[in-house]
């Protein structure tokens, strides 16, 4: 079941308190800004990524310049079983990711993914995240475009060759659609300012987003 603590009533029964063990992830880790990036359009761009439950990855996204959306959804399964009930059985492949639809002008891919790196997840977990434990937890990239894959995949190698991390990056680059997620799921940081798991997991991680990239942030 989707985290793995005291079940509170609503949301249909799905939803969790925190623990009281500290947050995994206070502080983003310092690391370079990849080397090579998708060349800026004229247009709105898509990024999907997954780094554990959607809420906090995007409570990080909605606070940087550019970002004109981010959705929460289900990413590298099939449309018939992209329904919480079913991804949480962890036998879906699904990925709980976020699909950010950004202006490129004011925010690059690589800039995006310094940010997803950094301090939107921890990409040295496999097949979890802080509290939450399954594949649909995973760190995964779903490039859109050719380019993306060749910038997610450079970044990767960056950032391995550099010893960024102590443990070795999990993060992997995979295909499948995206699919939205129910509507109680959207926004949930901004809806949900005391929900115990936004309290405890989610608020420290966009305070250490504005604190690690103050002139990215709103």
């Amino acid at each position: 079941m989707h985290r793995p603590f005291i079940v509170l009533a609503g949301f249909g029964g799905i939803a969790a308190a925190a623990c009281s063990a500290a947050p995994a992830a206070e502080r983003a880790v310092a690391i370079p800004a990849p080397v090579l990036d998708v060349p800026p359009s004229t247009h709105s761009e898509t990024a999907v990524l997954a780094g554990g439950c959607f809420w906090g990855m995007e409570a990080v996204f909605e606070q940087v310049k550019g970002v004109t959306s981010v959705v929460s959804g289900y990413a590298g399964g099939s449309k018939a079983t992209a329904r919480y009930g079913d991804v949480s059985t962890e036998k879906t492949g699904h990925a709980e990711a976020i699909r950010i639809t950004y202006d490129p002008a004011r925010v690059s891919y690589g800039t995006l993914l310094r940010v997803y790196f950094s301090v939107a997840h921890d990409p040295t977990q496999l097949n979890r995240q802080g509290p939450d434990r399954g594949p649909s937890y995973r760190s995964a990239i779903f490039p859109q475009t050719a380019a993306q894959q060749k910038v997610a995949a450079a970044y990767i190698a960056q950032l391995t060759r550099a010893h960024a991390f102590k443990a070795r990056i999990v993060t992997r680059l995979e295909r499948g659609g995206f699919y939205p997620a129910e509507a109680y799921h959207q926004d949930f940081y901004r809806r949900n300012p005391t929900h115990p798991y936004i309290v405890h997991w989610d608020k420290p991680k966009v305070a250490a987003f504005r604190a690690a990239f103050p002139k990215l942030a709103v």
